[in-house]
């Protein structure tokens, strides 16, 4: 079994039999993995963190060769993210974007891209008031990143770059343009304020697009847009995202 070390975002993690952990990690290095931790419940002082959900650790483990399951020997906090877990609709965000990546993400299938940008979001909301911009933001980066992201360039049908009206199609994945509508009847309208934000948050980098401005009724449409077609694709409602939108509701 070769030793690994690298840095990793706790996903999730379940007890197993008395004592134990299992925990799924995303990491640096390897992507979506699963570490065993022996004995941590019954002595929390064996490894240096809580492990506690969107935290972010370093990480030695043992590379099985034969199994997914990696036996963890050391793991050392590095970030916690405190003042996020004081906000209850931060920690709401934060889980989204553990279930997106839960999601979304292969098995061991490296991705640093993607971990930079998960990285950068948390401690976006660690530092900001906007956690419903910077989801938006990660929302169409990891799309993108991961293989799903939607056609916003040109129709998605012909290819034709649109200038005029259009809709946007669940099903095919993009853009239609007038011409192509009918291909899918079930196609939305959608504002051409909102297709511009979409495209300049895929061809931006994070920073500059957190100062990207957008008027009430685009960011409504904006995150219409993009839950719907994320509940398509994914086949599924996040179940953070339920939970969100109760509490949106009652607060």
């Amino acid at each position: 079994m070769p030793i690994q070390k690298t840095e990793a975002i706790v996903l999730k993690k379940r007890e197993f039999r008395e004592t134990s952990l299992i925990v799924n990690f995303f990491t640096r290095d390897f992507g979506k993995i699963s570490g065993l931790l022996k004995g941590i419940r019954k002595d929390p002082t064996k490894f240096a963190s809580t492990l506690e959900t969107f935290s972010l650790n370093d990480i030695i483990f043992y590379q099985s060769r034969n199994s997914s399951l990696h036996l963890v020997s050391q793991c050392d906090l590095k970030n916690n993210f405190i003042a996020t877990r004081q906000s209850i609709f931060k920690v709401g965000s934060a889980n989204i974007l553990l279930e997106l990546l839960d999601t979304l993400m292969q098995e061991e299938d490296k991705h640093e891209e993607v971990f930079d940008l998960s990285l950068t979001c948390l401690q976006e909301l660690e530092a900001t008031n906007n956690p419903d911009k910077i989801m938006t933001i990660f929302k169409i980066k990891v799309l993108a990143l991961s293989g799903f992201k939607p056609n916003f360039d040109c129709c998605v049908s012909c290819g034709v770059k649109i200038l005029g009206q259009c809709k946007f199609s669940l099903i095919l994945g993009g853009l239609l343009c007038e011409k192509c509508q009918k291909k899918d009847m079930k196609a939305r309208s959608i504002f051409r304020g909102t297709t511009a934000s979409i495209l300049h948050i895929q061809r931006n980098d994070f920073k500059s697009n957190l100062t990207l401005g957008m008027n009430p009724e685009i960011k409504k449409e904006l995150g219409s847009i993009l839950n719907a077609f994320l509940n398509f694709h994914l086949e599924k409602q996040l179940k953070s995202e339920k939970v969100m939108d109760k509490l949106e509701a009652v607060l």
